[in-house]
């Protein structure tokens, strides 16, 4: 592969922080807005929004200067979710998916994948995603790993199957997790949807997060070369990437959470004599929101561009965070509709998609389940 611009003259361009979020205001209004019903309803995949925020610089703030980032840590990143997800929970999501697979690279020792293929997951030419829901679960004992890596000469060949990996599709890469065959080790990798023995299909529809390019994998002896491998073992590296992975799925959160807001108090503009009878009132639901807010953003501080394990209060801090992410959203969802009343019923009125996409914010992994029993295994471990 070649590069006609080096990764730092690409960094040399990308925004400052406050040119990036008006950068992203504006696409949001303009490029994503018009179409966050077609997203939603029919499934439609805005490809050309996801690659304009890419050059903004919207998946290149976690990522060091010499790979075509900011380096200015993962606070970028949750804000750049944050505003997207506010206007459509679908796309919030997919920035997160891309957002998430840059982190997994910039954390990896790779120079091959930190050379040839991070600078342009940073802007946004490759689009990628996150493959790591199946991993995730197994390393908290929930489930069995799906992939099974074999060693083979120049690499491994990897056979299995994930059932849903989202923001892919042909030539987009993500990350993997397998067991390599015959031993307790596990290894992850980069992968491309089409590559040979990597067969994308989809054979479901869902709810809410139609348009999400989301599918089944299927690995049927498809070789992944020790170029692409992001880690082996992994077991190190799962730990360095976890607080980042989870902590930046809290912007979905609270761009949702916002946007409920912004209903029940255009809803009060006409039935706060009556909707004042309700739970979860705009106004408390904005102080919980602004303390989630700043207590993220600080962990957010705290991590930074990753690439070092963090002590057990970190990641404490960012389970927390993300479980109240789930039951805020959920709440304030809630708490539109019933504002709302009969129109929130109707198949176009946002109110029922912000529901719909609230319960996807404490269904994906990690789940609001997953993610107490995380909280339970570590009170476990301390020491009495």
């Amino acid at each position: 592969m070649t590069n006609t611009t080096s990764p730092s003259s690409q960094s040399d361009t990308l925004l400052t922080d406050q040119a990036l979020m008006a950068g992203l205001q504006s696409a949001i209004a303009d490029k994503l807005q018009p179409h966050t019903t077609a997203i939603d309803r029919e499934g439609m995949y805005p490809e050309n929004f996801l690659r304009y925020i890419g050059r903004l610089g919207a998946y290149a703030q976690a990522v060091a200067p010499q790979w075509g980032g900011t380096g200015r840590g993962i606070l970028g990143a949750l804000r750049s979710i944050e505003m997207v997800a506010q206007e459509c929970g679908s796309t919030g999501f997919m920035t997160w998916c891309h957002n998430a697979c840059a982190w997994y690279l910039h954390n990896s020792d790779n120079l091959f994948l930190h050379r040839e293929i991070l600078p342009k997951v940073a802007r946004g030419e490759y689009l990628a995603g996150t493959g790591l829901s199946n991993p995730m679960k197994h390393f908290a004992g929930i489930e069995k790993i799906n992939l099974i890596a074999q060693p083979c000469a120049g690499g491994y060949v990897l056979n299995g199957m994930l059932p849903w990996v989202s923001n892919i599709g042909e030539g987009h890469y993500f990350a993997i997790a397998a067991r390599i065959a015959d031993t307790d080790d596990y290894l992850m990798a980069i992968v491309r949807g089409g590559q040979q023995g990597v067969i994308l299909r989809r054979d479901a529809h869902f709810i809410a997060l139609e348009g999400t390019n989301t599918f089944k994998c299927i690995f049927r002896n498809a070789f992944v070369s020790h170029d692409w491998i992001l880690a082996v073992p992994c077991r190190n590296y799962v730990e360095y990437i976890k607080p980042g992975f989870i902590l930046t799925q809290v912007g979905i959160g609270l761009g949702i959470t916002a946007s409920c807001i912004e209903l029940i108090e255009r809803e009060n503009r006409r039935k706060a004599h009556v909707n004042c009878y309700l739970q979860d009132q705009a106004e408390d639901l904005k102080q919980e929101l602004e303390a989630l807010r700043l207590k993220s953003y600080q962990l957010a501080e705290t991590i930074g561009c990753g690439r070092q394990l963090f002590d057990q209060a970190v990641l404490r801090g960012v389970i927390e965070c993300r479980i109240k992410a789930s039951e805020l959203a959920l709440r304030s969802a809630q708490s539109a509709m019933l504002h709302a009343g009969a129109i929130a019923y109707l198949v176009n009125s946002p109110h029922q998609r912000k529901l719909r996409e609230a319960y996807f914010v404490a269904i994906v992994t990690p789940a609001l389940k997953h993610l107490r029993k995380l909280l339970a295994d570590m009170n476990r471990k301390m020491p009495t």
